[in-house]
């Protein structure tokens, strides 16, 4: 009867972590944001894919250096399908890292992006980070890394004494208050 129930229990778990799995080919084919979407899934950001899938958002490395200091991008492709760009100058970026930025635009949902939104996704993108952040890694000392170990600690800080640091910090941010008409 034990060998019942423990076959029965192990058939249960094997659907259960079937149901979750994705096809992560149908978000992008470049092998490093793969092995992002790889650590996301088994980190389980559900709410990633579930935003991925809703969206029909692909994923891949751009050049956004005519933007000024952009990581990555919730945008359109010519044909009007949802595409997220992640800025090629951090193609070489450890996967943890790409993850976040993965993290944070699969936030975006709404056609233009409102204050509630990008403090959502930014947060999203700092827990993604506090999550997946290896401490026996060496990081490269890059502004991507910078970047997250600043929201990371805003986030910390947030939790810690119940503010909300990270949207204080997009709030008075001249490029985003130009962005919403702040």
């Amino acid at each position: 009867m034990k060998k019942i129930l423990a076959s029965i229990l192990v058939l249960f778990v094997f659907t259960v972590a079937q149901a979750f799995a994705y096809n992560l080919k149908n978000f992008s084919n470049d092998q490093k944001i793969l092995s992002a979407l790889e650590l996301l899934e088994r980190n389980g950001d559900y709410d990633v894919f579930a935003n991925l899938q809703k969206n029909s958002i692909k994923i891949k490395f751009y050049n956004l250096s005519g933007y000024g200091t952009v990581y990555g991008t919730n945008s359109y492709d010519s044909y009007g399908r949802r595409v997220i760009l992640i800025n090629s100058a951090y193609q070489n970026a450890p996967a943890e890292q790409i993850a976040c930025l993965i993290a944070h635009e699969s936030m975006h949902v709404l056609r233009k992006a409102t204050l509630e939104e990008e403090t959502i996704a930014t947060q999203k993108e700092a827990a993604t980070w506090m999550r997946l952040k290896n401490s026996s890694k060496v990081y490269p000392d890059s502004k991507l890394t910078k970047r997250l170990d600043k929201l990371a600690g805003l986030q910390a800080n947030s939790i810690a004494d119940g503010n909300n640091y990270i949207h204080d910090k997009i709030a008075s941010s001249s490029f985003y208050r130009a962005q919403f008409g702040m």
